[in-house]
């Protein structure tokens, strides 16, 4: 089949080498298109298709093989019979064809926001595309721990749950608090116990409470293993290689889907930044700076991530003392039924604070990103990133450690207090991230077209919004075991940024002009949103369930040493079942022992040293099998040329033929003397 297939593009060279007559190269082309037809008829429907797609030739070659196949099936049809058996199939054979079409139909309708993706890629192009898909991945993240919170630890503890009373009547302020008339419900820990629901069969909410989360934790993991590896695999292992950034992205890297004459113009643009981006590391590559200039370049980006990291500390500091001064005001404990509404307003401040801070301090490390003059776009870009994810994994750690270090000393039911302190920190979260559309995005635009034109319309800054994304998405993760239907306000908050998003990008925004290579980028999120965010949130909830004493007043573990323990207690009860001995040797044996988990962390990062060993050498593959495409190239160019010039020099040599001259030709005497010696 490979001979075949490359029989047609080269066809006229080959043949007209070994000097056929125009007949027989049409009987021979005719037969080795019959016997390619005969081939692609054996084959099935789809590696048919696939086989012809695959096929060297041109469009029109293609399209005639294709016509040749379809009439050649057409006329066995109309050979066979027709019988009733053979109608039924064909009716069947439809039906289900016609089936799986409306499936396939059905199932792309369903998709969420699909016409809205697409209107968004075709105005701006797969860099801003690559903020919403990051979004609606996140969508589904929360709803999926939405649904699993909801039906295996909220429904059995409110159906039943014995009947609360409530002593705080709901004034409205609770909703951006979740303090007062929330306190007792079921969307904090306090509103959970941990009796056995039911008689036959039993639910130990103990167990449900536990299983749940942790599921849902290690569900999020794998999911965002396997597709950091998918995305590292198709957007940096093989993109990389000598032939990325040259040809390759002048001819293969224009986005078709964009249609908008302005979002085109943008696009060409971007596209030609990229190449000089590329050009210019090239260059870079091959220059050399002399030492003073390395050394000004080395003490300027010292000062620089001297004052980054400065900046850092102080507001984690800050952040740290004003949360201790706070607590210190209230003398109450979480069962915080809070009479004053000042009072209550009051535990806003922190959250406040920290979305200032969060808003503040990233515009002070782009001022300082300016004023280092990274050659390299990308370069800024990463470095950005960096500090800004410093900064929020940093403010995150200081009150992880305040509320996991602090508050179970000061507070009785201090579960509930650290899922209050989370569901403000959102909540803030969310209305700075209005805020922020309007005053940063619509006003910008309205500065930028009337009053300052030569500003003009303020670009759509995708790394920062992803942060964000990153930053809440942490947040709903270190919420999960302290406010299980945290992940409500989540998915509301994720549904209404996107439409606003939308609408703000649609009116007051325009495409950036430095995109970078947006599929790496997206793999640098789902990067971040694994190591930094995911796992610090696991770390905290691990070291919650596995070291802190739970409260005694408040919760599905009350009573309980650590929430661990209620596994252990159920696995008591296992060891009495009879044939159950080897479930509970592994439990004491293996899952309790700290060898174990030391030998599965060894595991695992010799595991994670063999396939980055693997990945390396398939990189190294993929560039020598790409070197070696271009030395076939070069050798195959040396043949044809050989192959010209051999031809010519026959041509010449075949010019003087002695039965070429007849009588009335002018006959020289001495022809035999101007005969190549050859003849």
């Amino acid at each position: 089949m490979r001979r075949r297939k490359s029989m047609f593009p080269h066809r006229g060279a080959s043949l007209g080498n070994i000097e056929l007559s125009h007949d027989e190269i049409q009987e021979e082309l005719e037969i080795d298109t019959r016997e390619l037809v005969s081939d692609l008829i054996k084959l099935p429907t789809r590696a048919r298709v696939q086989a012809i797609r695959a096929l060297p030739m041109s469009y029109q070659e293609r399209r005639y093989v294709r016509g040749r196949v379809v009439s050649v099936k057409h006329s066995k049809k109309r050979d066979l019979l027709p019988t009733c058996c053979t109608d039924c199939h064909q009716q069947t054979s439809l039906f289900f064809r016609r089936f799986a079409a409306g499936v396939v139909t059905a199932r792309k309708r369903l998709v969420i926001w699909q016409d809205a993706l697409k209107e968004i890629s075709g105005r701006f192009g797969t860099s801003v595309l690559t903020y919403f898909r990051f979004l609606k991945w996140l969508l589904m993240f929360n709803f999926v721990s939405l649904l699993i919170n909801f039906c295996f630890i909220a429904i059995p503890q409110i159906v039943h749950s014995p009947n609360v009373t409530y002593t705080v009547n709901f004034r409205g302020l609770e909703l951006l608090t979740g303090a007062g008339y929330f306190t007792q419900s079921v969307f904090f820990y306090g509103g959970y116990n941990g009796a056995v629901v039911g008689n036959q069969p039993s639910y130990n909410m103990q167990l449900a409470y536990f299983f749940t989360i942790a599921a849902y934790l290690v569900l999020c993991g794998a999911s965002l293993i396997y597709s950091m590896a998918r995305s590292f695999q198709k957007n940096f292992v093989l993109v990389s290689g000598p032939t990325y950034g040259g040809a390759w992205r002048l001819l293969c890297s224009w986005d078709f889907s964009v249609v908008n004459e302005k979002a085109i113009q943008n696009h060409k643009n971007n596209l030609g930044i990229q190449l000089k981006e590329t050009l210019s590391e090239r260059l870079q590559r091959k220059a050399t700076a002399s030492t003073s200039t390395v050394l000004k370049r080395l003490t300027l980006y010292l000062l620089a991530w001297t004052l980054c990291v400065s900046l850092a500390v102080g507001s984690c500091a800050g952040i740290y003392f004003l949360q201790v001064e706070q607590s210190q005001n209230e003398t109450q404990s979480t069962q915080v039924l809070i009479n004053d509404l000042k009072e209550e307003a009051s535990t806003l401040i922190v959250p406040v604070v920290v979305s200032l801070i969060n808003l503040i301090v990233p515009l002070i490390f782009s001022l300082i990103n300016k004023m280092e003059h990274y050659s390299n776009p990308r370069t800024n870009i990463y470095i950005g990133i960096m500090r800004n994810v410093l900064l929020k994994m940093s403010i995150l750690a200081i009150l992880c450690y305040y509320w996991v270090n602090d508050v179970p000393k000061q507070i009785s039911c201090w579960e509930t207090f650290v899922g209050q302190s989370v569901y403000r920190l959102v909540l803030v979260d969310f209305i700075f991230c209005l805020l922020g559309s309007f005053f940063g995005e619509f006003l910008l635009n309205i500065i930028g077209t009337k009053c300052f034109p030569s500003i003009g319309v303020p670009e759509f800054d995708i790394a920062t919004n992803v942060l964000n994304l990153i930053y809440a998405q942490t947040l709903a993760w270190i919420g999960i075991y302290f406010s299980p239907l945290l992940p409500i306000i989540q998915v509301i908050k994720l549904f209404i940024i996107f439409y606003l998003k939308r609408v703000s990008v649609s009116m007051n925004c325009q495409p950036p002009k430095r995109t970078g290579r947006a599929a790496q980028m997206q793999t640098v999120y789902v990067a971040l949103l694994f190591l930094p965010s995911f796992t610090g949130a696991l770390s905290l909830v691990a070291y919650t369930v596995w070291s802190l004493k739970p409260s005694r007043q408040c919760g599905p573990f009350q009573g309980l040493d650590t929430p661990f323990q209620a596994v252990h207690q159920w696995m008591n009860t296992v060891q009495n079942i009879p044939g159950s001995e080897w479930a509970w040797w592994i439990f004491e044996h293996v899952l309790k022992s700290e060898l174990f988990f030391y030998l599965i962390t060894l595991i695992i990062l010799v595991v994670t040293y063999l396939l980055w060993q693997i990945t390396q050498g398939r990189k190294q593959l993929i560039q020598t099998l790409r070197e070696q495409i271009v030395n076939e190239g070069k050798d195959k160019t040396f043949l044809l040329n050989r192959l010209q010039s051999i031809q010519k020099q026959r041509t010449v040599n075949a010019a003087f033929r002695p039965h070429e001259f007849t009588e009335r030709t002018y006959f020289n005497q001495d022809w035999m003397n101007t005969l190549p010696l050859e003849m």
